[in-house]
């Protein structure tokens, strides 16, 4: 049996392994997650965290979609990351761990887990795509993963999954695809999201490096200033701070809330 925890972070939830003596012994990984993420069938959650030994951080971690797929980094899971290994004693309230993008640093307080990314790159703004027989009007940056921005004025009424599709699949972000967030810009300080992610394909009720995509795009075209709100689907609200420099940002931070929803063990049955 595999010991897991099942997390939230605002409304985007993990399972969570702690393989630090390289005990999930599996024979095919991606395999392994699409199966246990699986909603209705097996545990069900939009990723899988493994947490592993590292010589340069407090820990490691892998992220992986619930479609298998491995990818440079997460902020909700990120946060949830931080908290677990506080939570196991892992790592202490102030830590930082390893990701493909990177080194993380993390603040635990509580319930409420504040990350401070790498900086953005890749911020491009105000260009056009094709997308059916009209051209988009969108805006795109790596908050360590790939992010297309597009602003639009009714957010309840848009059709996120059927258009976040045609953005996520566009052959202007191929091979690897794209996130496609839809935002509405409420004040100098709140914006409204809702996101399509790349390896859910599906929108989400959250999405961290969205959110800090929507703020920081939101703060280049002038519509608002740091600290942003970032309102996502689940109701809950990530807090984004950043600086702003000549050719983009950086002390990018993420906060918000985190949830631990249970621990258990996982049968073998689970994923088989």
């Amino acid at each position: 049996m595999i010991e897991f925890f099942k997390m939230s972070g605002s409304g985007n939830d993990f399972i969570l392994i702690d393989n630090r003596d390289n005990t999930l012994s599996v024979v095919n990984l991606e395999e392994f997650v699409k199966k246990v993420c699986e909603r209705k069938i097996s545990v069900g959650a939009d990723g899988l965290i493994v947490i592993e030994d590292s010589d340069r951080a407090d820990f490691r971690w892998r992220f992986f979609n619930a479609d298998g797929s491995e990818v440079e980094m997460c902020g909700n899971g990120g946060r949830c990351a931080a908290r677990f290994a506080f939570l196991k004693g892992i790592a202490q309230e102030n830590l930082s761990f390893e990701t493909v993008a990177g080194i993380i640093d993390a603040e635990v307080r509580g319930d409420v887990v504040k990350l401070r990314l790498t900086d953005p790159y890749d911020l491009k703004v105000d260009y056009s795509i094709p997308v059916r027989d009209d051209l988009y009007e969108i805006n795109s940056v790596n908050t360590g993963v790939p992010h297309v921005v597009r602003f639009v004025d009714d957010l309840d009424s848009y059709d996120v999954f059927n258009y976040g599709g045609l953005i996520r699949y566009h052959d202007e972000y191929r091979p690897a695809g794209t996130n496609a967030n839809f935002v509405q810009v409420i004040d100098r300080n709140t914006v409204r999201l809702r996101t399509y992610e790349r390896g859910v394909e599906d929108e989400t009720l959250a999405c961290g490096t969205g959110a800090v995509a929507s703020a920081l795009i939101s703060s280049w075209k002038g519509q608002v200033d740091s600290p942003v709100d970032v309102k996502v689907k689940s109701g809950e609200t990530l807090k984004i701070y950043f600086e702003k420099t000549d050719s983009g940002f950086e002390k990018v931070y993420l906060e918000g809330g985190t949830t631990v929803v249970y621990q258990g063990l996982l049968w073998e049955e689970a994923y088989k």
